[in-house]
């Protein structure tokens, strides 16, 4: 993909889209080397052929952890605390 900002269009690679509006891209930037950048979808078009960066932004997606989404809004889908352990704490007395 190439993508079209503020600055001049970069080559990069698509990593992620979390939502309709947000693309995770790993481009490289002058002076700083492979970097993700986030983009809007409309700012992006398709290469005709591979880039001459495209073996450094793939080392810097293999490196990198795959994304997980929807992990901090899942709410109480998931199930509530650890396994073992369905129930609270009793009440414990003391000075006895």
């Amino acid at each position: 993909m190439s993508v079209a900002g503020v600055g001049p269009a970069l080559d990069g690679i698509v990593f992620d889209k979390p939502s309709r509006t947000k693309v995770v891209v790993a481009v490289v930037e002058p002076g700083r080397g492979p970097v993700f950048r986030t983009a809007h979808p409309e700012t992006l078009s398709e290469r005709e052929q591979a880039g001459s960066d495209d073996p450094a932004l793939r080392l810097l997606i293999r490196r990198t952890p795959p994304p997980v989404h929807g992990a901090a809004r899942d709410g109480g889908t998931r199930g509530k605390g650890s396994a073992g352990f369905t129930r609270g704490a009793s009440h414990r007395p003391t000075g006895r």
